[in-house]
């Protein structure tokens, strides 16, 4: 039978068993509905950042934003020090979008992605709202110091579960991003927050459903009639 989006999203909100997905993974694990998430075969837990990553740069557009970049490259460290250890300071870093003009009309933001799986061992022993500020913590302590003291912008995570389920800090960014959005469409806020919460979501849920019904089978091989002996009869 079918998977349908409304049974999907009421099976991860709860954590319930799931049914109608095959017993076993390709790459040899019971294939339950966490595992379905996190396995890195395919390319869907990529697949689910990077639209997330896309569909943030399409909005800054949309909502009139300047100089918006996709995966930009953090400038190289020139002898600064950063009170943290957790700081990357490979001179080859990139984050996921950056662009000028959301927080104010010179300002400069980047912002770094994580959509993490909600029913993974790591995140299912401490509540929503606690996962959800510790991978908010670990991105701030990977970036913001650089960020603030390197580019002399601002940083922002954006943090997601796989329950649809946005982080504050992300919750604000994209506020103010309706706000932006209204302000140049001349559609009313509400209106501006529905639209992008809406198509959040739906890039989220898709994201999901194609990790659970995706093929992780054995990669396609073309049949080459040089290479392969055919008697016909």
């Amino acid at each position: 039978s079918g998977i349908n989006a409304e049974y999907v999203v009421l099976l991860l909100r709860y954590n319930l068993p799931f049914e109608g997905i095959p017993s076993a993974c390709a790459c040899g694990k019971s294939n339950t509905l966490e595992h379905c998430l996190s396995c890195a075969i395919g390319g869907y837990v990529y697949l689910r950042h990077n639209n997330i990553r896309d569909l943030t740069a399409n909005l800054l557009v949309e909502a009139g934003c300047k100089e918006v970049t996709v995966e930009p490259q953090l400038l190289p460290i020139t002898g600064e020090t950063f009170q943290f250890k957790s700081t990357i300071t490979v001179n080859s870093a990139r984050l996921d979008v950056s662009a000028r003009s959301v927080w104010s009309d010179l300002d400069k933001v980047f912002t770094d992605i994580r959509v993490f799986n909600s029913l993974a061992p790591t995140n299912i022993s401490q509540t929503l709202k606690n996962t959800i500020r510790r991978h908010e913590r670990e991105k701030v302590l990977h970036y913001d110091a650089r960020v603030v003291e390197v580019e002399k912008a601002t940083f922002t995570p954006l943090v997601f579960s796989t329950t649809g389920v946005m982080g504050p800090r992300a919750e604000v960014f994209y506020k103010k991003l309706a706000e932006l959005l209204a302000k140049k469409t001349g559609h009313t806020y509400n209106d501006s927050v529905r639209y992008i919460r809406l198509r959040l979501s739906f890039s989220l849920l898709k994201t999901v459903l194609i990790s659970i019904r995706g093929f992780r089978g054995n990669k396609w091989t073309r049949f080459c009639s040089l290479t392969n002996d055919i008697n016909l009869i």
